[in-house]
């Protein structure tokens, strides 16, 4: 039994050095795609607190979600919070999964250049719509009389560009009402797994939790319904657009996110070494794709079979 354990571990540890190496050469060529992701996190965030110093508390717009749902008050506002955490934690610990498990479908650092993609362009568009508008918070802490309603203006303009308040100021924002930046990681994650994730079980709970989560987020007050709805159509037809323009994953390789040129040549040559045309032939049938999908649990014996047998 020992032994057997042992043997185990060592393949699990050969596995991930090996995966580890492989992410390692495609992070070395797409550093700065995920650079540029991280900082267009950092400047939607900048630009969320700085839309905070504008916001004034005015009284609640009418709002059909409001009428329908039940409101659960200040005190269980962090079940919806509760909800996203799981939803980010999950997907985040998922997109790790190939240096665990034999299935490696994809590779992490290619499908992080491509969320980060998706999200950057959804927050820019939910930049330019909350700068145009700005409406009354209808979370606890936007409403008169509290003091987290405005902020006061601070005495040095670098201090716009510096967000101290983590996490205060991500749980008491306001201002940044359409869309809903939870609802932007929601469904770009929940649409990332559908397309390449492999448990349909998982896929249809994706769904529904992305579901809850918007009545969630509509019963705590935190957003009002048309930031729900405008964020449900926007991110969706965002990540159609830019996922049409992308190459597919993960066979392509990294060298498909580069411009084409003839300084590329050998780095695609080290690329088709990278994706799957050396090493395990295991591991190269269970990385393959059908038209550009990846294939469901349960069609994966089948299409183990046709490879064999070609």
């Amino acid at each position: 039994m020992s032994l057997y354990i042992g043997r185990e571990a060592s393949k699990l540890w050969k596995r991930i050095c090996a995966e580890t190496t492989t992410e390692i050469n495609l992070l070395l060529e797409n550093w700065k795609y995920l650079l540029g992701g991280l900082i267009g996190q950092y400047i939607h965030g900048v630009a969320a607190r700085g839309v905070h110093f504008i916001h004034r508390p005015g009284p609640l717009l009418q709002d059909a979600g409001f009428f329908l749902l039940p409101e659960l008050g200040q005190e269980r506002g962090y079940v919806s919070e509760t909800v996203f955490i799981f939803i980010f934690l999950s997907f985040f610990l998922w997109t790790f999964h190939p240096f665990i498990f034999k299935s490696k479908k994809i590779y992490t650092v290619l499908l992080w250049c491509r969320v980060l993609a998706f999200l950057v362009v959804s927050q820019t568009l939910r930049i330019l719509t909350f700068y145009s508008t700005q409406l009354p918070g209808p979370n606890y802490h936007c409403r008169e009389g509290s003091r987290f309603a405005t902020l006061p203006q601070p005495d040095s303009i670098l201090k716009y560009f510096i967000i101290s308040e983590f996490p205060s100021g991500v749980l008491h924002g306001c201002g940044d009402l359409i869309f809903s930046s939870h609802m932007i990681f929601t469904l770009v994650f929940v649409r990332t797994y559908h397309k390449y994730g492999t448990r349909r079980f998982v896929k249809q709970c994706a769904w529904l939790t992305a579901v809850v989560q918007s009545l969630l987020i509509i019963a705590s007050r935190k957003h009002y319904t048309v930031d729900v709805v405008v964020a449900w159509y926007t991110v969706n037809l965002v990540v159609y657009f830019i996922d049409s323009k992308l190459p597919e994953l993960p066979d392509r390789g990294a060298a498909a996110l580069l411009p084409v040129s003839k300084e590329s040549r050998t780095k695609e040559e080290n690329h088709k070494l990278l994706n799957g045309n050396a090493g395990d032939p295991t591991d190269r049938r269970l990385r393959s794709q059908v038209n550009g999908k990846v294939v469901e649990d349960s069609n994966t014996l089948l299409s183990e079979t046709v490879l064999n047998s070609v």
